[in-house]
């Protein structure tokens, strides 16, 4: 039986894994292959965090298929040429993997396939692999993609996704192909204290727990700060290790409001994407324009980092900004009032903020971070382009009696319920006992600037 190849990407996982299930159908011996790629490193891209969580992935990926008689070989270099490499070694005709839907997914898929065709191979590329559906599955007349969710939400609820596949029982590969050895998450320098472990076996089980215990209440919990009611399943989605299209069927199957309101935020991951996909250049420039003349690392240096260190004067800003330095994760509302504090009341530049949160979070997404960072400035989706997010009424709202602030600053662990939030309101001999900026900026003149910038005064 001919071998092939299993490339995975952001797919580290057994189940529910289209590619993988193709090529092992037969009873074929098949290589999965992991490839440290240079064109990505050279960008920067893999910040410690990631790398320490796709070290993890990696390792569980092979033990999977250890389980199975098989094993991951990885390799490092240029994808294309290591990929031909393989499959030459192996002498496999046909390569399997996933679509993905980045400008740099969709020039590597076709530098790939060229490479493989010009040595006689194939490469067979398989949809809705990182997606519950891949862009351009549903498009409004007229237009190649959705650019308000809502609408997109209501023709994406209307299809059915494809149903899961079970993981391979075997997994045969031939001998002979030599693996590097795999990176280790102890190798890397620079990860955050708190960072979550990976891997498809902890992804699998947090999957679990959440459907049993999490989900039903997600509707009316999912922007409670210190309750921390959210599935945390995000760097599991990014790298793969849980499918998207299982937690939408395992979602649906349970049902009830929860489980609805969790199957809305997956159906944003596939938004964004289509958005990108159809304009890949939104990654670094407007959306939509607003002819902004942004604040950036030259004319607010002090205040941005302020806001990375999470010494803004606002506790419920800088609380989220130290979960994500502690943990390379922040809960969604922490990435909405952060990122509006940034772009809309100090009026810094959206890029600054995602390319800092791109730094940091395990599951920083190209997709993800940078739409979602537009959406909050006003340049990206949102038909509110000039809503802005007040952080003390966001902190009364979201933190009410203040324990999200005082669980990341410590230093204010001592003012007692809501009060947490505006410090700058005790008295003076009160004040003197806490090591804490006063406000950064005046919340009425950042949004005076902000308002003057963009042309509504």
């Amino acid at each position: 039986m001919s071998v092939s190849v299993v490339l995975f990407t952001a797919d580290l996982r057994l189940y529910d894994h289209p590619p993988l299930r193709a090529a092992t159908g037969r009873g074929a011996p098949v290589v999965p292959l992991f490839v440290l790629d240079d064109a990505i490193a050279s960008t920067g891209f893999p910040a410690p965090n990631r790398r320490a969580f796709l070290a993890d992935c990696l390792h569980d990926l092979d033990a999977g298929l250890r389980r199975r008689g098989g094993r991951l070989v990885v390799r490092s270099g240029d994808l294309a040429r290591v990929v031909c490499e393989v499959a030459a070694e192996a002498d496999a005709h046909e390569v399997h993997m996933a679509a993905d839907h980045s400008r740099y997914a969709q020039r590597r898929e076709e530098r790939l396939r060229t490479a493989l065709e010009a040595d006689g191979r194939a490469l067979a590329v398989h949809d809705a692999v990182v997606t519950v559906l891949p862009p351009g599955a549903v498009t409004p007349g007229g237009s190649d993609h959705f650019a308000v969710f809502t609408p997109y939400f209501r023709r994406w609820s209307e299809r059915r996704p494809r149903e899961p596949l079970a993981a391979p029982r075997t997994v045969r590969v031939p001998d002979g192909i030599a693996s590097e050895p795999i990176p280790s998450r102890t190798d890397v320098r620079g990860v955050s204290e708190g960072l979550a472990r990976g891997g498809e076996r902890e992804g699998r089980e947090r999957l679990a727990a959440w459907q049993r215990d999490g989900q039903r209440e997600y509707g009316g919990r999912h922007d409670d700060l210190a309750g921390d009611a959210t599935s945390r399943l995000s760097p599991h989605l990014h790298f793969g290790t849980v499918s998207a299209t299982e937690a939408v069927h395992r979602a649906r199957r349970q049902g009830g409001a929860g489980a609805e309101a969790f199957v809305r935020q997956l159906c944003w991951r596939d938004f964004h994407r289509q958005v990108l996909a159809a304009r890949p250049a939104a990654s670094a420039r407007d959306y939509r324009t607003r002819h902004d003349r942004w604040r950036t690392e030259n004319t607010a240096a002090e205040e941005i980092e302020a806001w990375k260190r999470g010494r803004t004067g606002y506790p419920v800003v800088d609380a989220a900004m130290r979960q994500l330095a502690h943990e390379g994760w922040m809960h969604n509302r922490g990435r909405l009032l952060t990122a509006s504090f940034l772009a809309k009341t100090l009026y810094v530049d959206w890029r600054v903020g995602a390319r800092h949160f791109l730094d940091l979070l395990v599951d920083g997404d190209i997709a993800n971070n940078q739409l979602n960072w537009q959406w909050v400035a006003g340049t990206g989706t949102d038909s509110r382009p000039n809503r802005v997010l007040n952080p003390v009424l966001q902190g009364r709202r979201y933190d009410p009696v203040g324990d999200y602030v005082r669980r990341w600053v410590p230093e204010l662990a001592g003012i007692e319920g809501p009060a947490v939030h505006q410090p700058w309101k005790l008295p003076a001999a009160e004040r003197a006992r806490y090591d804490y900026p006063d406000p950064l900026v005046d919340l009425a003149e950042g949004l005076a600037r902000f308002r003057l910038a963009r042309g509504r005064e």
